[in-house]
């Protein structure tokens, strides 16, 4: 009697189908800050979709000779880890200081559900991401936090009153964005003045 096996293509397939079932959670993971028109708090799905859409929008503002293609696969990829680790909440210094630990055992289990070298690529992403080494790297950092800054200043300081967010600390996440496009870190501070101007920001 001849044992039936999974053709390689299928198992393949097999794999990919669980990945993507698996990344259907991210849109269960609920991020602080507010939709634009306040009506509730953001999903990190939403979230992913958005900063890779400012890819395309702001593309202009990005590091000469940027892949703008590999940004937005890395802004795609980068908050899946998330499923597992949650969300992070940038101004509470304890669970950052957990954050890192969490979201590499998390990047373990999730890309190891594709196949091995879809699973590599993936992996790579999220890594280059995090180091922040690369001009797409500090490019995509600089979206990933310009997003919810724009984000709160159009719904008169959104989480920054509730969470006690001031001026200064807002400041320091500017940096980041300077860093990767200084374009777009000049008008985040601009926001952060104006948002401060109108009592919506704490000095």
């Amino acid at each position: 009697m001849s044992r039936v096996t999974i053709a390689p293509e299928e198992d393949r397939l097999t794999a990919q189908i669980a990945f993507a079932v698996e990344i259907d959670k991210l849109k269960r993971v609920i991020r602080r800050n507010l939709l634009m028109d306040g009506s509730r708090r953001e999903n990190d799905a939403e979230h992913s979709w958005y900063v890779g859409m400012l890819a395309l929008v702001f593309a202009e503002h990005a590091p000469p000779g940027a892949d703008i293609q590999r940004v937005i696969a890395m802004l795609l990829v980068h908050d899946l880890v998330e499923i597992d680790a949650g969300d992070t909440f940038i101004y509470d210094p304890v669970a950052v200081a957990a954050q890192a630990q969490a979201e590499r055992t998390a990047a373990e289990r999730i890309f190891a559900l594709l196949p091995a070298d879809q699973a590599a690529s993936m992996r790579e992403l999220w890594e280059e991401f995090e180091a922040r080494e690369t001009p797409e790297a500090r490019f995509a950092k600089a979206l990933d936090r310009f997003a919810p800054i724009l984000a709160n200043h159009n719904t008169e300081g959104g989480t920054w009153p509730l969470f006690r967010v001031t001026a200064s600390q807002v400041k320091e996440k500017v940096r980041l964005i300077e860093e990767g496009s200084p374009s777009l870190g000049a008008y985040a501070m601009e926001l952060v003045e104006l948002s401060v101007a109108r009592g919506h920001l704490s000095e």
